[in-house]
């Protein structure tokens, strides 16, 4: 049964991938417009992404959809794992609960479930390297991608934490919070805090009130973000993606070096590295018009 979302959103829906069941949703505004998937960050539910951003694409003529990755929101969640720190995913046995192709195959999952062909796809943190891997393992659902804040998707164990700021995942592994509503919201406000933007000011009402609307649960499942992290790809370099990209980096990013970024579009063929001044691990709303804007002009460039 479809669970009520946000009037700005169609009712959630459900795609399935084998036993998985992914629940997704669309912007009701721009329905007409070329199609674009939101791809979120590890742990995270799909309302992360902001809705005020979502607008701001749906006005350049996209048709936005967006998901809850597999054990993440209200998608499904797998059972345990021997690994069961998401930064010990890293270095451990890796792909034990499912691979970087399932989760690939899930977005595939969900554009049939929208009826969509083929899509423009954007994707920040763990999301921007599904979506690398998207378009290597299905190129011809692929029109553009645009990846943020995210390593190299074919990037592996020791390789990935040469991208990775070691003080800021030291600060997340201290991060304990009580599970209960109150200490979602405050490890949720906690995280944002954590990767804000420092050249912008944190707006920590803002994200309080965000956290409270979200409710999401996943911020603190280090099980389900174990899992996630240690699904490992088995495909192709992101040298073989042959479709037009960009690459968006803040340089003031916490967790994630730029040097990720440079590694990523040096060696996406034709790839376009753009840095943004002042901005860190997130989304902050003084950005949302350039990133709809490029993303805009990257689709043109596709057609």
């Amino acid at each position: 049964m479809n669970e009520p979302s946000s009037p700005a959103w169609t009712p959630v829906r459900w795609a399935e991938n084998g036993k998985v069941r992914l629940a997704y949703d669309q912007l009701a505004a721009g329905g007409d417009g070329e199609p674009l998937l939101l791809v979120v960050g590890l742990g995270a539910a799909r309302q992360w992404i902001p809705d005020g951003l979502c607008h701001m694409l749906a006005e350049q003529g996209f048709a936005v959809a967006r998901y809850d990755q597999r054990d993440g929101g209200q998608s499904t969640h797998l059972p345990p794992s021997t690994t069961r720190n998401p930064f010990a995913a890293l270095f451990g046995k890796r792909g034990e609960a499912y691979t970087a192709e399932d989760m690939a195959d899930d977005a595939i999952a969900v554009m049939d479930g929208l009826g969509w062909d083929s899509a423009h796809l954007f994707g920040t943190s763990l999301g921007g390297a599904i979506v690398q891997r998207i378009a290597i393992r299905h190129p011809a659902r692929v029109r553009s991608l645009t990846t943020m804040s995210a390593v190299p998707g074919d990037a592996k164990g020791l390789a990935t934490l040469r991208y990775l700021r070691t003080g800021t995942l030291a600060k997340l592994s201290r991060m304990k919070f009580p599970a209960t509503p109150e200490g979602t919201v405050e490890a949720s406000v906690a995280l944002a805090r954590l990767l804000s933007s420092p050249g912008y000011p944190f707006d920590e009402r803002a994200a309080r009130a965000t956290a409270e609307r979200i409710a999401d649960t996943g911020i603190q499942d280090a099980e389900a973000q174990s899992r996630q992290i240690g699904a490992q790809w088995h495909g192709p370099a992101i040298s073989t993606i042959a479709k037009p990209t960009l690459v968006l980096h803040g340089d003031g990013d916490p967790l994630i070096k730029m040097s990720a970024a440079r590694a990523t579009a040096a060696r996406i063929p034709g790839a376009r590295l753009v840095t943004l001044p002042g901005v860190g691990h997130d989304l902050p709303e003084p950005i949302w018009g350039e990133v709809a804007t490029r993303i805009r002009q990257l689709a043109d460039a596709a057609q």
